[in-house]
């Protein structure tokens, strides 16, 4: 079981500049794309095209990487905060960016990196990841037993900054001064938590909180930190097992069949995955690591 608050916590208050981009590669598609030194990268999301987004731990900025080429672009600043769940939002282009400790979450536009509305929340402990679906976003607290959430309007219309709520989690035991929920995604009417700390993956109905463990046919979800959805198939990434267990989603989500796992030489504590272009995309946190090296690697997305 992972325990990484320390580690996160001095990760995000250390101060960066700003990065030039490096030369395109000059393979399509490479098998490793390079972030900015010192970026410590945390969660990643896909755009358009063949565009990702990844935020940074050390600092909050938000780098859009061309996965074709492996040009990237800073397109948020860092503003001395933290990025850890990132998600884009296709029918307005826009970035939505968890911030960790500071219990804020951003919303950036997704081309220029505007900012524009951001919301706080309070109590608040580490604010990890973050989901999208018709009627809200929904925000994993892993340091306490509920979901932050922001409704949204018809069309998507953000909210006022202080129409927020939040949702108590029953059915997920938090063991305190731990990491629990973490990796989030939307799927049937329901949501999909990883707890960090159990290694248990939960279905939670989104109008009550309420949560149910899906059955995964005896493969681990230990140390599973991001999530991501493709269809009926669910990637963990396992941050300290240096791997991405893949399953497939049953019918009411009670179970979950494993199909394999993904890994390679190149991973270091990976945090979670972006599937673009076909490919599975996975960011190295590397937390632990004594280094300012951090990169996407290219996983399959099937084994």
């Amino acid at each position: 079981m992972t325990r990484r608050p320390l580690t996160i916590l001095f990760a995000v208050a250390m101060a960066l500049g700003t990065f030039a981009a490096p030369a395109a590669a000059a393979t399509p598609f490479p098998s490793r794309i390079d972030l900015p030194p010192g970026w410590m990268p945390e969660g990643i999301t896909a755009g358009r095209g063949t565009t990702v987004y990844v935020g940074s731990l050390a600092g909050g900025g938000v780098v859009a990487v061309d996965v074709r080429t492996g040009r990237r672009d800073q397109i948020v600043p860092h503003w001395g905060g933290a990025a850890t769940g990132v998600e884009y939002e296709a029918r307005a282009n826009r970035l939505w960016v968890a911030g960790g400790p500071t219990g804020t979450v951003r919303v950036y536009d997704a081309s220029s990196g505007d900012l524009i509305r951001q919301y706080t929340f309070s109590p608040a402990g580490f604010l990890n990841d973050l989901v999208m679906t018709r009627e809200a976003v929904y925000v994993t607290d892993s340091f306490n037993g509920w979901l932050d959430v922001i409704p949204l309007g018809s069309h998507g219309a953000l909210p006022a900054t202080t129409d927020v709520t939040t949702l108590p989690l029953t059915g997920i035991t938090f063991e305190p001064g731990e990491f629990n929920a973490n990796g989030i995604v939307a799927t049937r009417n329901s949501l999909i938590v990883v707890d960090s700390f159990t290694g248990g993956l939960f279905r939670v109905n989104p109008k009550t909180g309420v949560a149910a463990q899906i059955s995964t046919g005896g493969a681990s979800v230990a140390n599973g930190d991001g999530l991501e959805l493709r269809g009926s198939t669910l990637y963990v990434v396992r941050n300290t097992d240096q791997l991405v267990q893949v399953f497939r989603l049953g019918p009411r989500l009670a179970s979950a069949r494993p199909l394999g796992t993904l890994t390679s030489a190149d991973l270091s504590v990976p945090t979670t995955a972006a599937v673009q272009a076909g490919r599975l995309w996975v960011v190295n946190a590397r937390f632990g690591v004594p280094t300012t090296d951090y990169y996407v690697t290219r996983l399959p997305t099937r084994r």
